[in-house]
């Protein structure tokens, strides 16, 4: 009797050629500061001038042969800032490429599926970038244990990025908490990434990580690396450590404006009070233009603020129902802009005209006389049927006034939206 297992090997194989993304690719804030002024520098320090505090001596005189006394003027100081050197490596073999070079072979081309997804990667690589404190760090582990496979897995549901700032397959080193230690002599690499349990794993499997211990990109090494400049570092209102070569506890005015929300959910007064602030600093003028960035897991705490207080008018005509805000939004007058990569437990109110990218070399590939595809070596020496491409850039991020800039922080993130 033939079955349908003696005829299976006769049997045409169908695949669809629609190819789904299973990972993000936001770079929402990315995005949005490539739109803002560059300023091309050279390896030396960019100046960041800055009007820092006021000037004059004023007072009363007496006009009738009275002394008016002396003068003086405002004070200007500068910041500095310099680059760092980002990059992307995308290596593929010649049979992987010869495998899918026509459509009667797979239903993609390796090739020009590498060359696409390879920007889109890196501008979210770099959109990460854009969340870290200036030290690199994308993760803090919560706890570490045996995984399957010789791997260590670990939790990160410490902080309001979780994994978030991690990618499959990133190559990563540890430190400890206070940056001092490094605790790899070699990158491992993350080989499992949930974002609903937020665990990871990573080989090689690397012994003795705690809860604390921080997590960055390869290429950051020895003690207290110091990373792209992001929103945190600048956003801050931290009396401790520098800000752009200023010393942060005998300079407040560089100090950004922060509200801290001890663990409470949002509330209307944060943000009313956060921008507040920052007329407090610099006057009413400089309240305008603000955005607040925030995870759309802030956006439904604001959200369940405002369906307390909604009244639903039925009307006669049947209408469809939606018991949901739509994503015009505002807080406290500035436009809310929902971002995944945020922290879940703050509130960003940003004056965006005041940002700005110092850049060495703009994103593109690496060149050598004109070449952007490079073929690996064997251990022989020889060249190896594979070969590989790297996308690079040279840049950073400022702001030249961080009293314009403004922050909610320690909020309590709504339920559901942290791992247990």
């Amino acid at each position: 009797m033939v079955n349908s297992q003696s005829v299976l090997a006769t049997e045409m194989e169908k695949v669809t050629k629609k190819v789904p993304v299973l990972y993000d690719l936001d770079d929402l804030f990315y995005t949005e500061i490539e739109k803002r002024p560059v300023e091309v520098i050279s390896e030396r320090d960019m100046r960041i001038p800055m009007n820092l505090r006021p000037g004059g001596y004023f007072g009363y005189y007496e006009p009738d042969g009275g002394d008016l006394g002396v003068g003086s003027g405002p004070d200007w100081q500068k910041g500095v800032i310099n680059t760092n050197h980002f990059k992307i490596g995308i290596q593929w073999t010649k049979k992987a490429e010869w495998g899918t070079d026509s459509t009667q072979k797979a239903v993609i081309n390796t090739f020009r599926e590498l060359m696409s997804k390879a920007m889109p990667e890196f501008r979210k690589q770099s959109d990460n970038q854009c969340h870290t404190a200036g030290n690199g760090v994308i993760g803090v582990v919560s706890t570490s244990g045996a995984g399957p496979g010789g791997t260590t897995e670990l939790k990160l549901n410490t902080d309001g990025y979780e994994i978030r700032l991690l990618r499959f397959g990133q190559r990563v080193n540890f430190y400890n908490s206070t940056m001092a230690t490094q605790k790899t002599v070699n990158p491992s690499k993350i080989v499992y990434y949930d974002v609903n349990t937020a665990i990871i794993r990573i080989l090689p499997a690397v012994a003795g990580l705690v809860g604390g211990d921080v997590i960055v990109p390869e290429g950051l090494n020895g003690p207290t690396p110091t990373g792209l400049f992001g929103i945190p570092y600048h956003i801050s209102n931290s009396s401790v450590g520098l800000w752009l070569g200023y010393d942060r506890a005998t300079t407040p005015e560089i100090r950004a404006n922060g509200v801290d929300a001890g663990g409470a959910a949002l509330a209307l007064p944060f943000p009313r009070l956060a921008i507040n602030l920052i007329g407090d600093r610099v006057g009413i003028n400089e309240r305008t233009k603000l955005q607040a960035r925030m995870h759309p897991c802030q956006v439904q705490a604001y959200e369940d603020l405002g369906q307390l207080v909604s009244i639903i008018q039925k009307q006669a005509s049947d209408e469809a129902l939606n018991l949901y805000f739509s994503d015009n939004i505002r807080m406290a007058g500035a436009p809310v802009k929902q971002d995944y990569s945020n922290d879940k437990k703050r509130i960003d109110i940003m004056k965006m005209e005041t940002w700005g990218r110092a850049e060495l070399h703009p994103a593109g590939f690496y060149e050598v006389d004109g070449r952007r595809i490079f073929e690996m070596r064997g251990a022989s020496g020889g060249v190896a049927t594979s070969q590989i491409f790297y996308i690079v850039a040279s840049w950073n991020l400022y702001t030249d006034n961080p009293a314009a800039q403004s922050y909610i922080y320690n909020l309590a993130v709504p339920t559901g939206y942290i791992p247990a």
